[in-house]
């Protein structure tokens, strides 16, 4: 498999266009297609952002070796979540649900989370 061919099962993994995955590194979706089909090779920087941007193991994207993603303490994984949040649209359903869950009290914390262990035990 060409680093191109693991371009394009990177981003298909991550279900997102040719022109949203350039979008989220500052290149446009042609350009994405182009070193998907292997007629240009990204450059260092390019995959060095590819792997930051993504949390991809850079070992994988430049030989296959390895797996594709790298390891994130749950701390890391929660910052990585929040700050693509904020990247989305202010009306986006991630959104309201991370601000509905910043404005619960401590009651509201009590009700969900029985809500949640009621939901488990009945996949149990």
């Amino acid at each position: 498999m060409t680093t191109g061919e693991r371009i394009k099962k990177l981003r298909k993994d991550l279900d997102l266009t040719q022109q949203k995955f350039g979008e989220r590194l500052g290149i446009k979706g042609n350009t994405v297609a182009q070193y998907e089909l292997g007629r240009n090779e990204p450059i260092d920087a390019v995959l060095s952002l590819i792997c930051k941007e993504f949390h991809v193991n850079e070992e994988w994207l430049r030989t296959g070796s390895g797996n594709m993603f790298v390891e994130q303490s749950d701390d890391a994984q929660i910052a990585s979540f929040i700050g693509d949040i904020l990247k989305d649209e202010e009306e986006s359903f991630k959104r309201r649900l991370i601000s509905g869950l910043a404005a619960l009290d401590q009651n509201g914390w009590d009700v969900l989370e029985k809500f949640l262990d009621s939901i488990q035990k009945k996949k149990d």
